[in-house]
């Protein structure tokens, strides 16, 4: 299978060549954009990218596998992540994962039958002081307790 941006994609990706002195540069935000495009970086957007910025897709694939927020298979509909870091493990974290676990059906790194739920276990969000938090999809929920993941959850379409 061979991927490429769209028409717009292709436009974006040229915006953001502009702002940066060096191709190689661009990964992180090109990554992001063949995630939006694409639902994940695959191992062929890694390439498509690598041959877009100049660079090899091992190195490509070095920065997709360091940064947590860039998915390297299909996740759900609804991308749920919770963290699990000192803090929010002190505030009852692995509680939590585990009653979403039970809620949803689905085991950290597993996605319902349904696509709509994936759900994962993540080392930091970066909102220790309003820990324990959960990130779906694009948006933080801080202060959690199992109530109020049950109707963050709940309301979701």
């Amino acid at each position: 299978m061979s991927v490429a941006f769209s028409g717009p994609g292709r436009e974006e990706f040229d915006r953001l060549l502009t702002r940066y002195p060096d191709g190689k540069a661009a990964i992180l935000p090109a990554l992001y954009l063949a995630q939006k495009e694409f639902g994940y970086v695959s191992d062929e957007a890694i390439v498509y990218i690598a041959g877009l910025v100049g660079t090899s897709s091992a190195e490509v694939e070095g920065v997709a596998t360091f940064y947590t927020m860039y998915n390297r298979k299909p996740v759900g509909k609804y991308h749920v992540q919770i963290c699990r870091n000192i803090s929010c493990s002190l505030l009852g974290a692995e509680h939590l994962i585990e009653h979403v676990s039970k809620k949803l059906g689905v085991r950290p790194g597993e996605t319902t039958p349904d696509g709509k739920f994936t759900l994962e276990k993540v080392e930091c969000l970066g909102s220790c002081g309003t820990a324990p938090v959960m990130q779906v999809n694009d948006e933080y929920h801080e202060n959690l307790t199992v109530e109020s993941i049950d109707r963050i959850l709940d309301q979701l379409p």
